[in-house]
């Protein structure tokens, strides 16, 4: 039985705007990044990169003008997804449509931008409640969609847009909502950059998750959204969400528990709250960042919940580390997977790990899909693990 109807998604990132993008470059096994300088970051790494963030918001958002809302405003414009929300929100009615929005930096490029300008005071056009602000993001997306109920921001970091799903969930079984918009939107920035590179966690080489000579991340941004409601209010949808787990190990502010006991946990309430068994899951895809700490630490906690046939594999060697934006993206190419019938193997991963003793795809395959495991894992032990199936 699911959850939640998912009954439209869409994603935006350095593969192009849209689904048929992302699933061409999946099977295509073309890579969005590149070794593209970004502002004035010195730093020799490889970015994934959003082409047509150029335009800027229409005049009646100006107030949100930033980087991070344009992504936004891109990604809600692709495969219909505005229309499909303008047609819930006529359904349900703009008070009764939540909004729960995944990010990690918001707008924050707005502000590195106001203070290399800055003289003796920041610059007029600088607005950091609609920017900056993480609620900024979830606030835009609500006035954009013209919706007037419930909104909500999360931002635990990288497990971010994965866990608005769950909350999204809550809200709807307590009534205080009836259906929901659920995404996540994060934009590159300097402070990340360099933040991830002060933590000698960003990569010079391309990310390499699993693979032997592996060494850190490659940052890249995106947008994505899905429209999620009661199964028994929709006369048919292909997708559902079955199940959620998150957990919270509080190890370490930047490194996962190194034995995986918080993500285990994540993912075993996921398969609970789904009522299935490991053995009934038919691909994970991975958080798989490509750092020696969290490989590491979540081949243990998938060996503790699933053993070591389950194909899993990441997809950050085509979409970069999405951040805040990481769950939705990579819960939207499950979704894809599942449609496809396709499991991608680890991009870029050559000699895998051996340590690592997870099924991590060295080939992508053609087989059956119906029911996947998305795992999003966020600093300070902030863990989600989504389980979607595919309708007959």
């Amino acid at each position: 039985m699911s959850l939640l109807a998912i009954t439209h998604y869409t994603v935006t990132s350095a593969l192009g705007h849209g689904r048929d993008r992302h699933i061409a470059a999946l099977e295509s096994e073309t890579s969005g990044l590149a070794q593209v300088r970004f502002d004035t970051c010195e730093l020799a790494c490889w970015l994934g990169e959003v082409a047509g963030l150029d335009a800027p918001l229409p005049p009646e958002l100006a107030a949100w003008e930033c980087r991070n809302n344009r992504l936004a405003w891109l990604a809600l414009h692709q495969d219909g997804f505005f229309e499909a929300a303008q047609s819930l929100r006529a359904r349900y009615g703009a008070h009764r449509v939540g909004v729960f929005i995944g990010t990690s930096t918001a707008g924050i490029h707005a502000t590195e931008r106001a203070y290399a300008e800055m003289g003796t005071s920041l610059p007029s056009w600088f607005d950091y409640r609609h920017t900056q602000n993480i609620y900024s993001t979830a606030d835009f997306i609500k006035h954009a969609l013209g919706l007037q109920g419930h909104a909500l921001a999360i931002s635990t970091a990288c497990s971010s847009s994965a866990k608005v799903f769950a909350a999204a969930y809550r809200a709807i079984e307590m009534g205080v909502c009836d259906a929901a918009i659920v995404g996540g939107v994060d934009s590159l920035c300097l402070t990340t950059l360099y933040g991830f590179n002060s933590l000698q966690l960003l990569s010079a080489d391309i990310c390499k998750p699993a693979d032997t000579t592996r060494n850190g991340i490659s940052i890249g941004e995106a947008g994505g959204f899905a429209l999620l409601e009661k199964p028994t209010r929709v006369k048919s949808h292909l997708h559902s969400l079955l199940g959620y787990g998150e957990s919270s190990d509080a190890h370490h502010m930047s490194s996962p528990d190194p034995q995986g006991r918080g993500a285990a946990q994540a993912m075993q309430r996921a398969l609970q709250r789904a009522s299935l068994n490991a053995h009934q899951i038919g691909y994970i895809n991975l958080h798989g960042t490509g750092t020696k700490a969290n490989d590491n630490a979540e081949d243990k906690g998938v060996l503790s919940v699933f053993g070591a046939e389950t194909s899993c594999s990441s997809t950050k060697g085509w979409t970069g580390h999405t951040l805040g934006a990481a769950g939705i993206v990579e819960a939207a190419l499950s979704l894809l997977c599942m449609e496809h019938n396709f499991l991608p193997r680890s991009l870029q991963t050559r000699d895998k790990d051996p340590e690592l003793r997870c099924n991590v795809l060295l080939e992508s395959q053609r087989a059956p899909l119906t029911r996947v495991l998305s795992n999003s894992f966020g600093f300070g032990g902030s863990n989600c693990s989504l389980l979607f199936g595919m309708n007959a």
